[in-house]
């Protein structure tokens, strides 16, 4: 079996997944359709001091089937309703490659055990230190590093700028 993109209405991709599979069912091809996938990664953010962890689309408006193309499969994709077409050359279904199946599923994988952080911060923004030794602190971001959920930002001390490395959380935009 190998893996299709489907294009798909952009925001409908979880309805249009129930709608597919329910149809599948019916037609009693679950044999030849194994798998369905809305590809997400979970991502975490600090909104008003909470900690939320929410599902992010990786790629609106696609689907990812893992399937056998045949004629009863080709009509009950193309008949379903939300479902634009197949990705590929002049309307012909290209199969993924293994390295991009393995690649969009350790994404998944990877971030339903630890969330992506999600760092709203871009370099030369103005910044407070809301927590920590430097509380009060106005900066400027320097750099920032979303796997470590870390920013580094520049603070004035003494009259000297010096760098600093805080936790995302840690800070607030002017």
């Amino acid at each position: 079996m190998n893996w299709y993109v489907l294009r798909v209405q952009s925001g409908r991709e979880d309805r249009v997944a129930e709608n597919l599979r329910k149809r599948i069912k019916a037609a009693d091809l679950e044999a030849i359709v194994k798998t369905v996938l809305v590809p997400t990664e979970t991502v975490s953010e600090i909104k008003n001091g909470k900690k939320r962890n929410y599902k992010r689309k990786i790629y609106p408006g696609y689907l990812l089937c893992e399937m056998e193309i045949t004629d009863d499969v080709w009509f009950l994709i193309r008949e379903t309703p939300g479902i634009g077409d197949f990705v590929g050359a002049h309307g012909r279904p290209a199969p993924m490659e293994p390295h991009e199946v393995e690649a969009v599923l350790g994404t998944m994988e990877k971030t339903s055990e630890k969330p992506k952080v999600k760092i709203q911060f871009e370099k030369g923004e103005s910044v407070k230190v809301k927590e920590g030794p430097f509380e009060s602190f106005d900066g400027i971001v320097d750099e920032v590093i979303p796997e470590k959920g870390i920013v580094k930002v520049i603070v004035t001390i003494f009259g000297r700028p010096t760098p600093v490395e805080l936790e995302y959380w840690q800070v607030e935009t002017i």
